[in-house]
């Protein structure tokens, strides 16, 4: 089995375009989440800064591009920017991609229901299909850099980006691929998307607090995020850094419930993670939690969490970035864990924000001070989605001949 590491990373996130708008914002302990004047009621919500993506794209582009697209384009050309991959040492039949969406180009499809039944059009715009379609991401990344591999999307509600890294980590790790360009994206800041969340009451009215009694709910964010994920023989041999080890991966189906967050399945999923990796439980420090500031949700992923890790989980850190930036769909498994890359790649911990007071039932070290200087050679990612669905991965500091 090959081992399987990172080697670049790109996102478009709440705080800006890049990985170090991410960093920086994560750092200082800023929140981007804010009213967001084109939703409806003008409601708060964790939106790319409105002049960002001006520019980035010609207009012939940006009438085949949906929203979400353009996040990938841009976490993929920074990842692989930062993996500084010369396409013409590589075997391009082995270099995929593979990423995920919760809702595809949402943007598109609302403009075209606006078209339709709001300005009576008779006709659609050609482009419609190629800019509403699941799939337009990771087939324009696959166009754009030359990848002929396969080109996947996943999509698995929440757990989508996270999802496509295992399923990326695999298929390195069985040795079907050199490289896979893995993540995801979406763009949900629109009417449609909105209202649909709406009804379903899980929404908070102000701000997203993690674990924090007196939460009221989830808040919308947008964003996009790429990994180059490499078996390690490739990565040496273009002499590339090495920026951490994807050391397992765990999956499953509560088979359950289709909104109803569970205990066993998040649980099951970290045991099937930390089994691959083939380390014990204690030598995971910290977790990168889904946390999405629901009543249920961050109630039960801390009762999983104390299942797997017994004692240990008191020693444990775990911190939610849904607390910065709001929950990006599909994208948010990738824009979190790039977030998280800072406790291996900075030696500091990515906190918890909006914490009010303790939840007699979420007991864990949520590191609600701001940023934790803190050494960490492993540890987790988790997301739990509608559906039943549990994915986590385990993770780890690349060695120090690797960098």
């Amino acid at each position: 089995m090959n081992e399987v590491v990172i080697t670049g990373v790109g996102c478009v996130s709440p705080f800006g375009i890049g990985r170090q708008a991410l960093w920086d914002g994560l750092t200082q302990a800023h929140c981007a989440i804010a009213r967001v004047p084109w939703l409806p009621g003008n409601c708060n919500a964790g939106a790319l800064p409105e002049q960002a993506l001006e520019g980035r794209f010609s207009a012939n582009e940006l009438l085949m591009f949906d929203r979400s697209t353009q996040f990938a384009l841009l976490a993929g050309r920074e990842a692989l920017d930062m993996a500084a991959l010369d396409m013409t040492t590589v075997d391009s039949h082995r270099c995929a991609v593979y990423m995920g969406t919760a809702v595809g180009g949402s943007d598109s499809l609302h403009s075209a229901y606006l078209d339709l039944y709001q300005a009576g059009s008779q006709t659609l715009a050609p482009w419609t299909v190629p800019r509403v379609m699941a799939n337009a991401a990771a087939s324009h990344l696959s166009l754009r850099h030359g990848f002929k591999g396969p080109a996947m999307t996943l999509s698995t509600a929440c757990a989508s980006s996270t999802q496509a890294i295992g399923e990326a980590y695999r298929l390195l790790r069985h040795g079907d691929a050199d490289l896979v360009l893995a993540g995801g994206t979406d763009a949900c800041l629109n009417a449609l998307v909105w209202k649909a969340w709406e009804a379903l009451r899980a929404m908070a009215p102000d701000t997203c607090r993690p674990f924090s009694a007196g939460r009221r709910g989830m808040v919308l964010g947008e964003g996009g995020g790429v990994l180059v994920m490499e078996t390690l023989a490739h990565a040496r041999a273009r002499g590339a850094r090495v920026l951490a080890r994807v050391l397992g991966y765990g999956v499953n189906s509560d088979a359950v419930d289709l909104l109803k967050p569970s205990v066993d399945g998040p649980a099951l999923a970290m045991r099937q993670a930390m089994a691959s990796s083939g380390l014990a439980p204690e030598s995971f420090t910290y977790i990168n939690a889904h946390g999405t500031g629901t009543l249920l949700n961050d109630r039960c992923e801390t009762a999983a969490i104390r299942q797997v890790f017994s004692a240990h989980a008191d020693r444990l850190q775990v911190s939610s970035v849904k607390s910065a930036i709001g929950h990006l769909m599909g994208a948010a498994g990738v824009v979190e864990l790039i977030g998280g890359l800072m406790a291996t790649l900075q030696d500091r911990i990515p906190p918890t924000l909006n914490y009010q007071a303790a939840d007699a039932e979420c007991d864990l070290d949520y590191v609600i001070e701001g940023a934790r200087p803190a050494r960490v050679d492993a540890w987790l990612k988790n997301s739990f989605a509608f559906g039943g669905l549990n994915v986590s991965l385990a993770l780890g500091r690349a060695v120090e001949t690797e960098q």
